[in-house]
Parts: C-alpha cells; structure tokens; sequence
C-alpha cells in the first residue's frame, strides 16, 4: 500500500514543481518595470540592458521625424532624456503628450520601440447641432450623422 502511494505522489510532486518553476521563470522574464523619467535616470546603471518602461510627457519642440523613427525629449518635470522611438509612434502623439516609452538604455540615450499613450478614462461623446437633427419632411425622423440628405 506504501509503494503504491510513493508511485504516485512522486510523480504529482514532480509535475507540482515543474509547473510551478514554469510559472514563476516565465513571469519574471516577461516583467518590465515602470518608472518615471527621474527613478529611470537614477537607476539607469543598474538597469544594464534591461528593458523597461519611462513614464513622461514629451517636450514641446524636441520631435524630431526621420528614416522609420522618431526622437524626442521626455521630461517628468524634474529629468529629461533623450528618446529614440524605432517605428511609428501612435496617432495621438505630439509636442506634451504624455507617453509610456519602452525599451532599453543605449548609453545615454533611451532606445524605444514600442511607445503607448496615456489618456483619459472619461468619454465625452461629440457635440450633436440640435437645429440640423430633424429633417425636411416635418417628421421628426433624423439620420443621426447630422449631414445632408
């Protein structure tokens, strides 16, 4: 009876911390940290070639487009680093857009090649002319686009 359970639980102990050793290297290869722009300043040699995430609004006048990319300065108010983004950027970036970089430090620079957004959570949907909503025939009845028919 002893042997039949030792056959058993081995192997389940076995399978439990494979799994488990699975999970916990794959986590903490695919984690990458977030910063702002002073905490990944201070902490840029310690990053090595890590990849990681620089929180910070894009100095106004700095964009530069050229070749498939872009640079930029990055500022939290407090440090500024120079941005080097491989790719095209979203379509709502610009000149004070607050953005999340990802990448790696290249000596001074920072070597982006994934850039995100940060916008708000609120929706205000578009402004309606109510004087344009109904139509000709005295109905009532609007197509809902507020165009011509």
């Amino acid at each position: 009876m002893k042997l039949r359970r030792a056959r058993t639980l081995i192997p389940l102990t076995v399978c439990v911390a494979a799994i488990g050793a699975l999970l916990i290297g794959g986590l903490t290869r695919n984690v990458v940290y977030f910063r702002t722009v002073s905490e990944a300043v201070e902490a840029r040699a310690a990053d090595g070639s890590d990849r990681i995430r620089v929180a910070g609004a894009v100095v106004p006048g700095t964009v530069e487009w050229r070749d498939g990319e872009v640079t930029f300065d990055l500022t939290d108010g407090q440090s500024t680093i120079h941005v080097r983004h491989h790719g095209d950027p979203p379509e709502l970036f610009e000149d004070g857009a607050p953005v999340v970089s990802e990448g790696t430090w290249l000596g001074a620079e920072f070597s982006s090649d994934r850039l995100m957004i940060k916008h708000g959570s609120e929706y205000a949907p578009p402004e309606v002319n109510q004087a344009s909503s109904a139509s000709d025939d005295g109905s009532g009845a609007s197509s809902g686009y507020g165009g011509g028919e």
